[in-house]
């Protein structure tokens, strides 16, 4: 069975919608509920040991019902917050990947260097507009992203020309490699969510819980904490579509990496790593194999670069 029309409903639809909608769906239930129970009581009346003895097995079926039904829910909960965590593992992984070739291209040669670290730079920026961006910006904002990316390959490329005789280069080109692997990492995170299905059994359980709570609970006091209860439920799966979606709602994985690294790339331009950087007449340019190819850069370099 195809489940598109919810997914678009669950992604595309403001949350206060779906609440709005959920609640009263739940409220008519509970209402039917309640109108059926009355109509037997006039068609039929009860004596007074009749309700006395109902009473114990109504309260076993409410026990009942609202156990499997929080079950349903932390399980749900639960498939929600782990895809959650992935997605906010992933940020931390890409502002480290994108944060060591940023440092590592401040030993690439000129013009690599400055080329490099600005695609890095517009990268970063980019990719922490999209995270939050609204549906109606995302096409624009993934196109130029797939761009960078392309662009950032293509500088690598060019680069390794120069430093494919250093035992470093390797290095270098998995941790670029590693930026791409976690952009297709991401997105595919951030479509990753709770199968229809499941919020389809949960809507039906919880509408099938208010009928029961309509028709087992009397009173005006049975009725408030119906109401009360309802609330409490829509609540939860509210929050829980939230967790589950990264495209919408008030629940984002946090962009705190990304925004650290933004702000110490902004501090430190390439410009920074060349105060004690030579360029004498007639030697090769730092990052270059136009050299002897047995003048590698120091140990303590080629130390960081392959770790």
């Amino acid at each position: 069975m195809n489940w598109s029309r919810l997914d678009y409903v669950l992604t595309s639809v403001p949350l206060w919608t779906v609440a709005v909608g959920l609640f009263g769906s739940m409220a008519a239930a509970a209402y039917i509920a309640l109108q059926a129970r009355q109509r037997r009581e006039r068609t039929r009346p009860l004596t007074k040991e009749e309700i006395e003895e109902s009473k114990t097995p109504e309260a076993y079926i409410v026990s009942a019902v609202l156990g499997l039904l929080a079950l349903l829910l932390g399980f749900t909960f639960s498939l929600a917050v782990d895809r959650f965590d992935a997605r906010r593992g992933l940020v931390r992984q890409e502002a480290t990947a994108i944060g060591a070739v940023y440092f590592r291209a401040q030993l690439l040669g000129q013009p690599n260097r400055e080329r490099t670290s600005a695609l890095l730079s517009q990268y970063l920026d980019n990719r922490i507009v999209l995270a939050r961006a609204p549906n109606e910006q995302r096409p624009e904002l993934l196109a130029k992203n797939d761009a960078l990316i392309n662009d950032i390959w293509a500088a690598t490329a060019a680069a390794l020309d120069d430093i494919k005789c250093y035992d470093w280069s390797s290095t270098y080109l998995d941790s670029v490699s590693e930026i791409i692997a976690l952009d297709a990492s991401r997105k595919a995170a951030r479509i990753a969510r709770v199968p229809a299905e499941v919020f389809i059994v949960l809507i039906i359980y919880m509408v099938t819980t208010a009928a029961v709570l309509g028709y087992v609970l009397r009173g005006k006091g049975g009725r408030i904490s119906a109401a009360f209860l309802l609330a409490l439920l829509t609540l939860t799966l509210v929050m829980i579509i939230d967790i589950d979606g990264p495209l919408g709602g008030a629940v984002f994985e946090s962009q705190r990496p990304m925004e650290l690294l933004q702000a110490r790339i902004a501090t430190h331009p390439p410009r920074v790593f060349q105060k004690w950087r030579s360029a004498q007449p007639g030697k090769p340019s730092a990052g270059s194999c136009s050299g002897s190819p047995h003048s590698p850069p120091s140990s303590e370099v080629q130390t960081f670069l392959s770790r």
